[in-house]
């Protein structure tokens, strides 16, 4: 007969789920039991992927999920196992990637009396969800499950579905049946006032500015479109940076703290912002005012910075609405300028730091990040580890359309890259997975290259080891205090990774940078890198108030300050070739 966890498990295989990422353990025993028995994915049912620590299944739940833009699943056990669930249920959140988390509980009859490993689920991710409800009798399956789902797909978020290990271990009390899950998201257009009103405010700027965020996932060529309609100069977010910056002429980088080039400055001197489907969070960098915001979510609306108005819809769908309302513009001067300037920025900080990296000893992360993305694949998923990692992906990581760029780049979570390879990795086996991780993330779930070897997976691990929290310390230096409890004994990341049964080499030297990374990207399985880069090379935002410079005078005597930015030179350069000179 089967059981409330067949019945789970049924609706998910129906809505084509293929894995489950968790670590099994009492209360969620009889979930596994029921996985084990559809036979594993490659006979139609679903495939139990061990992790090492349930964060790490929440993370690459999120990963899969992102990468695949279809649903992926975690599971934790009781108390401290959704303890653990929970930092990489908030990242998949947070990060609109569509994510069921089974948090299984402990008996029903006990909830409320103290009992072992007890804690309250609903409560625990409330906040980090946008469903979740506890199963407490067989008769609310399979259709709890079903609207668990729908809103995990179709509010493209967490949902979290709460399972008592008593109920799931009872008789089903309804059929299953058969229900397809929620299709293809809908492309949202603007109701006709506001196309209206957005293409007069478009004609009557002189200076119009695009800042583009991970909204404009599928309107590259829309968003460059709009760009040589208006003549506007395009920035971007972090998160947009993959999708808008390649084959991108009208390119001037990115702002905030992780930033590059004019885009700052094309933001701050422009009479109007388009901010296009962008949740950019730090509102200190944007000019709060003469801004116009496009995005399919009403609830981002103005949250940011002071708006004019504000254009519900879909990004793509939006441009698409407005461009044949634009009269022709002629005047290209405001463009022109910021992409020379975009130029003349970059040179500088190229000349004045990084034409001697690759000779510099202990090796500089930048020269590493930009052998790396050299010789990566063309279609290379790179996942990024919160903090200098984050700088050196956003600087040296060139996109192309095909390559992808994963990170907690809103939650902000350490240790995310090693886990969230392994979703990407699992999702697609034969794909070039790439994890850039930092030592002090790595550390935290260093357990998960077992994983790696566990499951065969052919994730490859570039340590950025430093031996230091690189970001931490450079918030120090910002705000002029003394590095205190950044710095930390070296570790043989290398040695550790031999350990546990992986293929690794360690980078010392300039020269053994480019061969390693070959080696490891051409070995047949998973394979790390330990790369022993210099502590004291961290990165100064394009932008600096007078008290932070304070700062840096006051702590940063040893420090580089590093302004480095890979191929971006190259693509500023030739996005000048086709301006006339004045």
């Amino acid at each position: 007969m089967a059981t409330v966890a067949d019945q789970l498990i049924d609706v998910l295989v129906q809505s084509g789920v293929r894995r489950i990422y968790g670590v099994v353990g009492d209360s969620l025993n009889p979930v596994v039991d029921a996985v084990r028995r559809t036979g594993g994915s490659a006979r139609g049912g679903i495939d139990w992927v061990h992790v090492r620590n349930e964060e790490a299944g929440a993370f690459a739940a999120a990963a899969e999920a992102q990468l695949t833009g279809r649903l992926a699943v975690c599971a934790g056990s009781c108390g401290p196992g959704n303890l653990h669930l929970l930092q990489g249920v908030y990242d998949a959140h947070r990060s609109g990637a569509p994510v069921l988390a089974i948090a299984s509980h402990i008996p029903s009859t006990q909830i409320g009396t103290g009992f072992f490993q007890e804690t309250h689920p609903q409560q625990l991710f409330a906040e980090c969800s946008h469903y979740c409800e506890m199963v407490s009798s067989p008769e609310q399956m399979p259709r709890l499950a079903r609207i668990a789902v729908q809103n995990a797909v179709g509010r493209r978020g967490a949902a979290v579905l709460v399972l008592p290990g008593d109920v799931s271990h009872e008789p089903a009390a309804h059929a299953t049946g058969e229900s397809a899950s929620l299709g293809s998201p809908p492309a949202v257009v603007p109701a006709e006032a506001d196309i209206a009103r957005l293409a007069d405010r478009i004609d009557r700027a002189e200076k119009v500015m695009i800042m583009a965020g991970a909204g404009c996932r599928d309107a590259h060529d829309e968003v460059l479109a709009l760009a040589e309609a208006a003549g506007a100069p395009v920035g971007h977010s972090l998160r947009g940076k993959e999708f808008v910056q390649y084959s991108n002429p009208f390119d001037v980088g990115m702002s905030g703290l992780l930033g590059y080039g004019a885009c700052y400055e094309a933001m701050h001197e422009a009479d109007l912002v388009l901010l296009l489907g962008t949740d950019f969070p730090y509102d200190n960098f944007l000019p709060q005012r003469n801004t116009v915001q496009v995005d399919i979510d009403p609830s981002r609306m103005g949250r940011r910075s002071v708006l004019e108005f504000g254009v519900q819809g879909d990004v793509g769908a939006t441009i698409r609405a407005v461009l044949p309302r634009l009269r022709k513009r002629e005047d290209r001067s405001f463009l022109h300028a910021m992409l020379r300037k975009h130029e003349r920025g970059l040179q500088r900080v190229v000349d004045a730091y990084t034409n001697e990296v690759s000779k510099h000893i202990p090796l500089h992360p930048e020269f590493v990040a930009d052998v790396l993305d050299e010789e990566a694949a063309e279609d290379a998923v790179f996942t990024v580890d919160t903090g200098m990692c984050n700088v050196w992906a956003a600087r040296y990581i060139t996109p192309n359309g095909r390559r992808r760029i994963l990170g907690s780049f809103v939650h902000g979570s350490m240790a995310n890259a090693l886990p969230h390879a392994i979703g990407a990795q699992a999702a697609d086996p034969g794909r070039q997975v790439v994890a850039m991780c930092g030592d002090g993330g790595l550390a935290m779930l260093m357990g998960e290259l077992l994983t790696l070897k566990t499951h065969a997976l052919p994730v490859k691990a570039v340590v950025f080891n430093n031996s230091s929290l690189g970001m931490v310390k450079l918030e120090m230096l910002v705000d002029g205090l003394p590095e205190f409890g950044t710095d930390h004994d070296q570790v043989d990341f290398a040695g550790i990774a031999r350990a546990a049964g992986l293929y690794a080499r360690r980078a010392e030297k300039p020269g053994e940078v480019r061969d390693g990374i070959r080696d490891i990207l051409a070995h047949d399985g998973p394979a790390v890198l330990d790369v022993v880069t210099d502590p004291n090379a961290l990165s100064i935002p394009p932008n600096i108030t007078a008290a932070q410079v304070k700062g840096f005078a006051l702590a940063a005597s040893k420090t580089v300050l590093s302004g480095g930015v890979g191929k971006m030179l190259e693509l500023a350069k030739s996005n000048l070739r086709n301006i006339p000179r004045p």
